[in-house]
């Protein structure tokens, strides 16, 4: 899903959820510029999934239509099903990480990544399934599971400490 179809994907759940939300809303909500905002409905009132309706002087609705609805499925079922090759890609490597760890020995691992990335929590709970104690602090004696945005990568104590 690129960009884009992201970005539209998230007009059309808010306009869904909210058919009078004023545009600086949807921008502020959406984090976008009131412009890009404009642009955005305009281009879904073009696509035909989105019919806009006068309310008041300065105030519309937004309503979805059968085309609307049918294209935002399909955006949600793209974004589920990339989601999902992410979870499984990141799954299967921090399996296999986690195997590295195992076949040297190591019982203990620290895990070095944004606690807002998701994939902090896949290596997390996939460390807790497969019996690897995460340490937490200071992991001077220990490998480090760095996360770095979908990288995964065991930083070794002595590997660090050379740097």
């Amino acid at each position: 899903m690129n960009s884009d179809q992201a970005r539209e994907l998230k007009v059309l759940e808010a306009l869904q959820q909210q058919p009078e939300l004023r545009q600086v809303d949807l921008a502020s909500r959406l984090g976008l510029a009131a412009g890009t905002a404009n642009w955005l409905i305009k281009r879904l009132v073009s696509k035909g999934y989105v019919k806009v309706k006068r309310i008041g002087q300065w105030r519309w609705r937004y309503l979805l239509t059968p085309e609307g609805f049918a294209a935002k499925a399909m955006l949600t079922q793209r974004y589920l099903q990339e989601s999902m090759q992410i979870y499984r890609e990141t799954r299967h490597r921090a399996q296999g990480l986690i195997n590295e760890l195992r076949d040297k020995g190591c019982t203990q691992v620290y895990i070095e990544g944004d606690p807002r990335n998701d994939l902090v929590d896949v290596c997390r709970l996939t460390c807790l399934e497969q019996g690897i104690k995460i340490i937490h602090g200071e992991a001077n004696e220990v490998p480090e599971l760095r996360v770095d945005g979908r990288e995964l990568v065991i930083d070794w104590p002595r590997e660090k400490a050379h740097v």
